[in-house]
């Protein structure tokens, strides 16, 4: 539960923003879903996975031992 201040400001939860993959000075959008809800969204490109980066990069790439520690996380 977040309460909004006297300029319409709200706080995002922090699992919300996480789940968001919101930022600071990230767009987020608000959509009125009637009967008093509304949804938000993140405005713009999705945040890219560790395995999207690596999409097509097997080409004369990294080795197997290289490619294993990029996709873990370790580079």
């Amino acid at each position: 539960m977040t309460t909004m201040t006297s300029k319409g400001q709200v706080t995002i939860p922090k699992r919300m923003r996480e789940a968001l993959g919101l930022k600071p000075g990230s767009k987020v959008a608000f959509e009125y879903q009637g009967n008093g809800k509304a949804t938000i969204h993140r405005e713009g490109k999705p945040p890219v996975s560790r395995f999207a980066k690596m999409r097509g990069s097997l080409k004369g790439g990294p080795s197997t031992d290289e490619l294993l520690a990029m996709l873990r996380g370790e580079d």
